[in-house]
């Protein structure tokens, strides 16, 4: 399902950003060496309620392993999915990162 969702890089904003109709989530980061922190993440409830959350992190994590850098996610939301997801995504921590 990953594959249905095309999110987008808005460089401008530093931001990911995912349009479902008239809403947009967003997931801020900021770029640091090899790293990329997810600040803050925002969906709104029409979204959250169709399930967007999990399908929106995953697309962004994809996005993040294709380029090959690690994440620090410093966001409640997504710091929450990753400890869930932990042997999974773990590979995409910078070495002396536990979550």
């Amino acid at each position: 399902m990953i594959e249905d969702v095309e999110i987008t890089d808005n460089e401008f904003l530093r931001q990911f950003e995912l349009e479902v109709g008239d809403n947009m989530a967003r997931i801020e980061y900021a770029l640091q060496d090899r790293k990329i922190f997810l600040t803050k993440y925002e969906m709104p409830d029409d979204m959250e309620e169709q399930g967007f959350r999990e399908i929106f992190i995953k697309a962004v994590f994809k996005e993040v392993e294709d380029r090959g850098i690690h994440l620090v996610p410093t966001s409640p939301e997504i710091a929450g999915f990753l400890r869930k997801n932990r042997r999974k995504y773990k590979k995409l921590l910078p070495i002396g990162i536990n979550i």
